[in-house]
C-alpha cells in the first residue's frame, strides 16, 4: 500500500499557535517503523489548474503571493509565510497523488490532509486549500468521458463546511458528514446528509448512527470513488472533540468504512484530517490503526482480482 507524506514542508509556527503540526512527521515516523508494507512517498504540489477547479483566482493568488488580508488570515489561524503556501499545495498534492494510486490499487492515503473548513474563496480552522474538494474535481477531469460520481465521508468530529458549500447543490458530489453537532463551526453548511451527535457520544451510539448513515447514502447515491476523512478527534482523549469513542470504536469505524467500499468494489483514498490528542500519542494510536485497518483492506482488494 502506498502512503504521501507532506511532512518535509512542515511550517515553524511561533509559539502561542496550537495547531500540532508535529503530529505529521511523528505520524510518519510511526509508519514507517510500524507498518513497513506501507510504502511512502513525498507529495507532489498541487498546480493552479488543480487548485482553480474549485478555488477562486483571487484567493490562489493571495495565498501564493502572501497578500491575503488580516481577516482570512486569522480565519485560517496561522501567519503566512513561503513555507506555509508551499506546504498548502503539497497536501492538496498527497490527495491527488493517493486517488491516482487507489484507482490502480482500491486504496490508498495522504498522512495528512482532510482540510475541509476551506471554501472556495477562503480558508478557516487551519485548512488553506480544501484537498477533497480539488481531488473531487480532479477525478472528475481524468474521467470527462462519462458522469463519474465521487462520495465524500466526512468523519471528523468538526463538520466540513467548506467542503458542504463547495458542492452544494451538485448532484455528482455527495457529501456524508458525522460530526459533533455543538462543535466547531458554530455555523453549519448543509451536506447532502449530515448526522449531528451529541457531547460525550460513545462507540455503540456512534457505530449505530454511521450504519444508518451508510444505508442512505447507498440508497441515495452510487458512487465511482470514495475520499474518506478518517478524523481522530472523535477520539475520548481529544483536546477539541467532546465525543467519547474509545480506540477500538475509531478502529471498528475505519474498519467499516473500507469494507464497505470494497465490498462495492468503489476505490477510496483517505486523509487524516483531525486530531488533537491532550497527549499527541493518543492521536498516533487512532491513526496507527486506521493504517492498520486500511493495510487489511488492501490485501482484501489485491485478492479480489479482475
Amino acid at each position: 500500500m502506498i502512503a504521501h507524506y507532506s511532512d518535509e514542508f512542515v511550517l515553524p509556527l511561533p509559539e502561542g499557535h496550537r495547531f500540532p503540526m508535529e503530529k505529521y512527521r511523528r505520524l510518519r515516523d510511526e509508519v514507517s517503523v510500524h507498518l513497513p508494507e506501507v510504502r511512502l512517498v513525498e507529495a507532489p504540489r498541487a498546480e493552479n489548474v488543480d487548485l482553480l477547479r474549485v478555488h477562486e483566482d483571487a484567493y490562489v493568488m493571495a495565498v501564493s503571493h502572501g497578500t491575503l488580508d488580516a481577516p482570512r488570515l486569522k480565519a485560517i489561524g496561522f501567519p503566512w509565510s513561503n513555507a506555509m503556501a508551499e506546504r498548502a499545495r503539497r497536501s492538496v498534492g498527497a490527495t491527488l497523488a493517493a486517488c491516482r494510486v487507489a484507482l490502480r490499487d482500491g486504496i490508498s492515503a495522504n498522512l495528512a490532509g482532510g482540510t475541509h473548513h476551506a471554501g472556495r474563496s477562503q480558508g478557516g480552522g487551519f485548512c488553506v486549500f480544501n484537498d477533497v474538494a480539488v481531488a473531487a474535481r480532479a477525478l472528475q477531469s481524468w474521467h470527462h468521458d462519462r458522469p463519474y460520481r465521487v462520495a465524500v465521508v466526512d468523519l471528523d468530529v468538526h463538520q466540513g463546511n467548506g467542503t458542504a458549500e463547495i458542492f452544494q447543490a451538485d448532484p455528482s458530489v455527495f457529501t456524508l458528514s458525522l460530526h459533533g453537532e455543538h462543535n466547531f463551526p458554530f455555523r453549519k453548511e448543509r451536506s447532502d446528509l449530515d448526522v449531528p451527535l451529541p457531547d460525550g457520544c460513545d462507540d455503540s451510539t456512534y457505530l449505530v448512527a454511521l450504519e444508518r448513515a451508510l444505508v442512505e447514502l447507498e440508497a441515495r447515491f452510487r458512487p465511482d470513488f470514495v475520499l474518506y476523512l478518517a478524523g481522530a478527534d472523535p477520539h475520548e482523549g481529544d483536546r477539541l472533540g467532546r465525543l467519547k469513542l474509545t480506540w477500538a470504536g475509531l478502529q471498528a469505524r475505519d474498519r467499516r468504512i473500507f469494507d464497505w467500499a470494497r465490498t462495492h468494489r468503489v476505490p477510496l483514498a483517505f486523509v487524516m484530517a483531525g486530531g488533537y490528542g491532550r497527549q499527541i500519542e493518543d492521536t498516533l494510536v487512532a491513526q496507527i490503526n486506521t493504517f492498520t485497518e486500511a493495510l487489511r483492506s488492501y490485501r482484501g482488494w489485491q485478492n479480489l482480482g479482475p
